[in-house]
């Protein structure tokens, strides 16, 4: 009897050992080509492996946040969660995700730019496949025709150089608005563009040792030059306060586009070799362009860590950023990678742009105030594009973003105050 009954155990019981465990993963409703490229990297982890089995939910972009927030207080989140890595801290913060610093291989992270890593407090929680790059276009034929030398790696244009061939440009006659400042972008924009011209000035949105004091840095010297700089571009005309369309570039009505490298293809399609790609100017500090697109985050209540983490290191292998970036076009977050890949290998036709977010890219500040924060700053940006003067707008988004960061007890950040009860 006792051999037979250990024969039906193993019968009844060895499929559901056998069966790959299911690992729920959420991510937002973006283009076709993204979702497929998706589906695709989890096809392969699950083909690679019997261990496991990553289930794709898509939600809605308009309610993913908020899909996450009322999953969370119901105990219903999934293992594995995509979020914009800006908005990682504030997931962090809230307690949705977990640390992945034991995780995932260190030398796996390592290689990975700073556009493929989320942190809160000095700790990773989420990793990336890809990211965009900030660029300047420009054609070379009309450049030429102004007498104006292209911006390079090695020689950007200066804040005060770029000004005054703006200012040329303009005397031309050829261009009512030389310079396209994607003025019908809202939201994030404002942050994601303009930031990094403080960064480049040798200030910043908040001091980031700390992460509480804004005072003296967002409306420092600094910050109010490139401010009013910011203003002049449409009090002296150079830029379109609200324009019409966001053809301007392509039907050759403006010099400039200063805009991201989801442009890559259409302009290189349209213009070939005239078109010229450079790096933003340079305010005394260098270029800088922001960093971080959505990645990937293990939930705290994942009772499959292990498998999720298993998932993300397949994710961020030099193979699979390789192919997601050939499926989407997108720039690649390792040396390795960009090397496997046609447009970014050394040589390409793109590789100008995973330069730039090699050398120039900067996250954006790592603090679950950071949407408060920047809401402040797009509000501050809009009424200096108005007229307003740049000091008293940065004084009035200072005072918001401390306020709020007061509010909510420093965020995590030490405040040397008593903490009040959650």
């Amino acid at each position: 009897m006792r051999p037979a009954l250990a024969v039906m155990l193993a019968v009844l019981t060895a499929p559901a050992w056998a069966a790959p465990q299911e690992i729920k993963l959420w991510r937002h409703d973006t283009g076709d080509v993204e979702m497929a490229a998706g589906r695709a990297a989890v096809e392969r982890f699950n083909r690679s492996q019997q261990r496991w089995k990553v289930v794709i939910e898509a939600i809605p972009q308009g309610s993913y946040t908020e899909s996450i927030t009322a999953a969370s207080m119901v105990g219903q989140l999934p293992c594995i969660i995509a979020m914009d890595q800006p908005t990682v801290p504030n997931f962090a913060w809230a307690g949705h995700v977990q640390p992945l610093d034991t995780l995932l291989p260190t030398d796996a992270v390592k290689r990975l730019l700073e556009g493929g890593r989320g942190s809160y407090k000095g700790k990773l929680y989420s990793v990336g496949q890809f990211d965009v790059a900030l660029a300047l276009f420009s054609r070379r034929s009309q450049l030429e025709a102004l007498g104006v030398r292209a911006a390079t790696l090695e020689h950007p244009y200066t804040a005060a150089e770029f000004h005054t061939i703006l200012l040329k440009a303009k005397q031309s006659g050829r261009y009512r608005f030389p310079l396209d400042l994607n003025g019908r972008f809202k939201g994030e924009w404002s942050s994601y563009a303009f930031s990094p011209w403080l960064q480049s000035a040798g200030t910043d949105l908040i001091d980031r040792t700390s992460y509480l004091r804004v005072d003296g840095m967002l409306n420092s010297d600094a910050a109010i030059r490139v401010g009013r700089y910011y203003g002049r571009l449409f009090k002296d005309k150079l830029a379109e306060r609200n324009p019409a369309d966001d053809r301007a570039f392509e039907q050759e009505r403006t010099l400039f586009h200063y805009t991201g490298s989801w442009k890559a293809r259409e302009y290189s399609e349209r213009f070939g070799a005239d078109l010229l790609v450079m790096p933003p100017p340079d305010f005394g500090d260098g270029p800088k362009i922001g960093a971080g697109t959505w990645q990937w985050g293990i939930t705290r209540t994942c009772r499959q860590s292990d498998g999720a983490a298993a998932f993300l290191t397949h994710l961020i292998s030099t193979p699979e950023i390789a192919e997601a970036s050939r499926a989407t076009g997108l720039v690649p977050v390792t040396v390795e990678s960009a090397a496997m890949t046609e447009h970014y290998r050394p040589g390409g036709d793109w590789r100008l742009y995973f330069e730039f977010a090699r050398r120039y890219a900067v996250t954006r500040p790592a603090t679950p105030g950071y949407p408060a924060m920047s809401s402040a700053f797009e509000k501050a940006m809009a009424d200096i594009r108005s007229g307003k003067d740049a000091a008293d707008a940065l004084d009035e988004a200072v005072e918001a973003i401390e306020h709020n960061i007061s509010r909510n007890n420093g965020y995590g950040f030490d405040t040397g105050k008593p903490r009040s009860a959650p």
